[in-house]
């Protein structure tokens, strides 16, 4: 690994987490890089050691599968997913800076506010499953205690009392995130074996579902909706791991990252295993509640008296840790799309703006319906966005210019990435094709079908189009759509290409080239940026 960014300032003391963090997707200093990798995998597998994770993990269950037939799906869903997404864990630590901002490498400084759209759609779903399942168990708990009424007004109250704690801890920053999943994983963790322990008795593992068998008609797509359904979760985290992995020191092992990464997804099983068993039980109890898709509320009918308050003690923590990792991410990227907003006043915008959502999408439409179409998209949309930024990593042999990354939020022109306007032609092309092909040829049974859902028999297609149509159209389109040598780095020569190349590519294929002039930003360093066309040149816009 090569990069043009040094840092040289002694070693500071690790910040306190009531500080409120002033970092914005700026270059993270080494000296202030504290992070250990065990860090990273407990934020990631905190922010999905929840309940948001059990009600994922319900779904089969709600598809009509057996329980073993859900074990399949969750275990092939979580392996799959964790390995597409490990490779995203590298750019943090190597860039210094968030995954959406160092997209800008394969997308462009201007078209990597792809990524942040991405996450963008990520933070809302994961936020509103967090506050939605935290809130149902509060307010299920109550009714069962207490007797209190189940009205709109409470399940209101609860989601913005939750949702308002989750802003809050998203403002102060990353140092008390950090706490909180410090805290969260250890807890969670103890209650989902305690609360396994306390509904053992009523589970069934014969329970057979609505009899789909293996390879019969209505299996495939029940099964492969669900399998999808769970592998949303990983690939949730794929516009999110440069956040955390960008406090972990620039040496780091990219090896020991992306097995960190991958470990903290095989960890979520747990709840996984969790939501399935316990939706089994719930199934049996109480089936109205999995019919109409509230796994929640029936979790909370069935439970054993002696358990509810530690089931809403896993629900409130649990929610916790999920919303602020799926949260403090967008605020991050956010303040640098809009850079007269800093970091802080970005989080609390996007915050409302979730809330709004939050409550639009359990009041106005069918709960179960707003889960499987924010999932689908998270898959179809962001699977391929991750798909290019592997293969670029690959290619450029993770040679990046992390300065040159920052343009956009700077109010600048020009530098490596500027490409053709602020956009990289062949990123751009492999990724929207593929992601509405992706999206036409979903097929989730009786929530979400593209108009290409049934073109495989019933079969959904759609991760397969999504993860392996960019990595072969990205690196095609690199011969028609040239990137400068500049951005391969002095040992890797850039694909040639057969339709000639620009004034612009040559200058940065023989100037930026040199050793001397890499991490110019400026021009200072290059006669060409300085006198002659705009070329490499970053300059104010």
């Amino acid at each position: 690994m090569n990069t043009a960014y040094e840092a040289a300032a002694p070693l500071a003391a690790a910040p306190a987490a009531m500080k409120i963090e002033t970092h914005g997707i700026d270059i993270i200093p080494d000296h202030e890089r504290h992070a250990t990798v065990f860090d990273f995998m407990r934020i990631e597998w905190g922010g999905a050691n929840s309940l948001a994770t059990a009600v994922l993990g319900s779904f089969p269950i709600i598809f009509g599968l057996s329980f073993w037939q859900g074990v399949a799906a969750c275990i092939t869903g979580v392996v799959i997913g964790g390995l597409i997404l490990a490779p995203m864990a590298i750019f943090g630590a190597m860039n210094g800076t968030n995954n959406a901002v160092s997209s800008s490498a394969h997308f462009g400084v201007v078209g990597r506010i792809v990524g942040s759209f991405l996450a963008l759609l990520t933070a809302i779903c994961f936020f509103a499953i967090s506050v939605w399942s935290s809130g149902d168990a509060l307010v299920g708990t109550l009714h069962r205690l207490f007797g209190a009424a189940e009205s709109e007004w409470l399940y209101g109250l609860a989601y913005g009392l939750f949702a308002g704690a989750i802003l809050l801890v998203c403002i102060y920053g990353f140092q008390l995130m950090l706490v909180v999943n410090r805290i969260a994983v250890v807890v969670v963790t103890g209650l989902m074996i305690i609360g396994l322990i306390a509904f053992w008795p009523q589970f069934d593992q014969s329970f057979a579902g609505a009899g789909l068998a293996v390879g019969g008609e209505g299996f495939w797509p029940a099964f492969i909706g669900s399998t999808l359904i769970v592998l949303s979760n990983p690939i949730s985290f794929g516009a999110f791991l440069g956040d955390w992995t960008r406090y972990v020191p620039r040496q780091t092992s990219k090896f020991r990252l992306m097995g960190a990464a991958f470990l903290a997804q095989v960890l979520t099983l747990l709840p996984f295993l969790f939501g399935l068993i316990t939706a089994t039980v719930v199934a049996a109890a109480a089936p109205d509640y999995i019919t109409n898709a509230n796994y929640t509320g029936g979790l909370i009918a069935v439970a054993p008296a002696w358990f509810l308050l530690p089931l809403l003690c896993l629900a409130l923590v649990s929610g916790m840790s999920t919303g602020t990792t799926s949260l403090y991410g967008t605020g991050l990227d956010f303040s640098s799309v809009f850079p007269a907003l800093s970091r802080v006043q970005a989080t609390l915008l996007i915050g409302i703006i979730s809330i709004v959502l939050i409550f639009v999408g359990r009041f106005s439409f069918s709960l179960i319906s707003s889960i499987t179409t924010l999932v689908t998209l998270i898959i179809v949309m962001t699977t391929p966005w991750m798909s290019v930024m592997i293969v670029g990593a690959f290619l450029r042999r993770g040679y990046y210019l992390p300065e040159h990354m920052q343009v956009f939020n700077q109010g600048k022109t020009g530098g490596a990435y500027w490409f053709r306007n602020g956009w990289n032609i062949a990123g751009i092309t492999a990724w929207i094709p593929t992601a509405l092909l992706a999206l036409a040829t979903v097929n989730i049974p009786g929530q979400f079908v593209g108009w290409l859902g049934n073109l495989f028999g019933g079969v959904d297609v759609s991760l397969i189009v999504a993860l392996v149509l960019p990595a072969i159209i990205y690196p095609a389109l690199l011969f028609v759509f040239p990137e400068p040598r500049a951005v391969y780095g002095p040992e890797r020569p850039a694909p040639r290409s057969r339709v000639g190349r620009s004034n612009r590519a040559d200058h940065l294929s023989d100037n930026h080239r040199r050793p001397e002039n890499e991490g110019v930003v400026d021009g200072s360093g290059c006669g060409y940026c300085r006198g002659g066309p705009s070329g490499g040149r970053v300059r104010a816009a």
